[in-house]
C-alpha cells in the first residue's frame, strides 16, 4: 500500500517573547512595519523597524518587484524563464546568456557541490520527478533499479559549465537545472539587502521557513527564531528549538513532512544525487546559520544527504557556518548534534 503525506514546508518560527515573558513595549521612536505577501509558490514576511516615519507600502512594492524578477529567472513553473530556457536547451557546447542573478547562484550551487563532494546536485530534478516529489506529481511507487541508474546519467553539477562571462553552456544536453534549494535563501538574501540599502538597520525576512535577521527588533531584544520540531504528528507550529538571530541566516531541511510509504517503509523527499535513492542515515532534520541564507539553505539540504559525521565535519572545516542535525534513533527518540558555536535552548 502506498500512503501519500502532503507536502508542507519546514517552517521556522519568529518568536515575539522568550518563553514565559510578557511582551516588552517598543523602545522610544522605534515602530514595528510588518509588510507580507507570496512568492515562490510559498509566503514571505518581512519585519522592519523604523526609528521615524516609513512609508511600507513603498517598500513593499520594492521589495515585490525584487522578488519578481528572481521568480522570473528561476522558477521551473515559468515557461519563459531563464531556468525553463536553459532546461529547454538541447545544444551542448552554445553558450547561453543569463542574469546576474541567475549567475550567482548558479556559482553558489558549484561550490555546494563541490564542498558536499556531490551530495548537494543542482541538476537532481529527474530523479526527484520519478520518485513523485517534484512538478510532475506523485507517484507512491518505488522506481524500478534500471530506471534510477538511466537517470543518474543526467545528474552531475560538472555537466554544467560556468563560461569567464555571464553564459552557461551544457556539456550534455540532457542536463537541467533545478535551484529551488538556494533558491528561496538568495530570495531572502537580495531583500535583506534591498531593505539595507533604504537605510534600515534592524529587520528580518522570512521567505517559506528561511530567514535573515540584522541588528533587534523594536523592544531592543535580539530577534528569536524557532525551529519545527521534526516529527511526522507535530504540529505545524510546533516549537523544537529556539536560537536568537543577529546578522545572520538560519535554513531549514527536513524529511518528515514530504515522503510516501510503500510496504511498510517510508520513502522521504531528500535523495542522494550520488545514489538516487532516499536517505536512509536517520537524519530527520539540519538547520545551518551562515552568514547568507543561500549558502545555508544549501548546506542544510547536502547536510540531510553526508549525514552526522562527514556534516559535522564540513561545517567545522567552514568559516561562520554552524548547524544542529537532528537524528531519530532506533527507538524514535530525537538525537541532537550540534556544531561547535550553535547554541539553541
Amino acid at each position: 500500500m502506498h500512503i501519500k503525506k502532503l507536502s508542507i514546508p519546514i517552517f521556522i518560527f519568529v518568536l515575539v517573547m522568550t518563553a514565559g515573558s510578557q511582551p516588552t513595549a517598543a523602545l522610544a521612536g522605534r515602530q514595528e512595519i510588518q509588510i507580507a505577501g507570496r512568492t515562490m509558490g510559498t509566503v514571505y514576511h518581512v519585519k522592519v523597524i523604523s526609528a521615524g516615519e516609513s512609508d511600507g507600502g513603498i517598500l513593499k512594492a520594492a521589495i515585490e518587484n525584487r522578488l519578481i524578477r528572481i521568480n522570473r529567472s528561476m522558477s521551473t513553473f515559468i515557461p519563459d524563464s531563464e531556468i525553463s530556457r536553459f532546461n529547454a536547451l538541447k545544444q551542448t557546447g552554445k553558450p547561453f546568456a543569463v542574469s546576474s542573478d541567475f549567475m550567482a547562484v548558479v556559482t553558489l550551487a558549484r561550490t555546494l557541490y563541490r564542498l558536499t563532494g556531490g551530495a548537494w546536485d543542482g541538476t537532481i530534478a529527474p530523479l526527484v520527478d520519478l520518485w513523485g516529489f517534484g512538478s510532475t506529481g506523485a507517484t507512491d511507487q518505488v522506481p524500478a533499479p534500471q530506471t534510477v541508474s538511466a537517470l543518474l546519467t543526467r545528474v552531475g553539477f560538472d555537466m554544467i559549465g560556468i563560461g569567464p562571462g555571464d553564459h552557461l553552456v551544457k556539456k550534455n544536453a540532457a542536463v537541467t537545472l533545478d535551484l529551488a534549494s538556494v533558491a528561496k535563501g538568495y530570495a531572502v538574501d537580495a531583500v535583506s539587502r534591498l531593505i539595507a540599502t533604504k537605510g534600515y538597520r534592524d529587520y528580518l525576512v522570512e521567505i517559506g521557513g528561511e530567514v535573515f535577521a540584522a541588528g533587534r527588533r523594536a523592544d531592543g531584544r535580539p530577534w528569536r527564531v524557532g525551529i519545527n520540531r521534526p516529527d511526522r504528528s507535530a504540529a505545524f507550529n510546533a516549537v523544537y528549538k529556539a536560537i536568537d538571530l543577529s546578522n545572520r541566516a538560519l535554513a531549514t531541511s527536513g524529511d518528515y513532512r514530504n515522503y510516501f510509504e510503500a510496504d511498510g517503509r517510508y520513502y522521504g523527499h531528500i535523495l542522494d544525487p550520488r545514489t538516487g535513492y532516499p536517505v536512509t542515515n536517520g537524519v530527520v532534520s539540519v538547520s545551518v546559520t551562515a552568514d547568507t541564507c543561500a549558502l545555508a539553505d544549501g548546506l542544510a539540504t547536502g547536510i540531510m544527504v553526508l549525514g552526522v559525521e562527514k556534516g559535522l565535519a564540513l561545517v567545522n572545516g567552514l568559516d561562520h557556518v554552524e548547524c544542529l542535525i537532528v537524528v531519530r534513533d532506533s527507538g524514535g527518540r530525537l538525537i541532537d548534534h550540534l556544531s561547535g558555536a550553535f547554541l539553541p535552548e
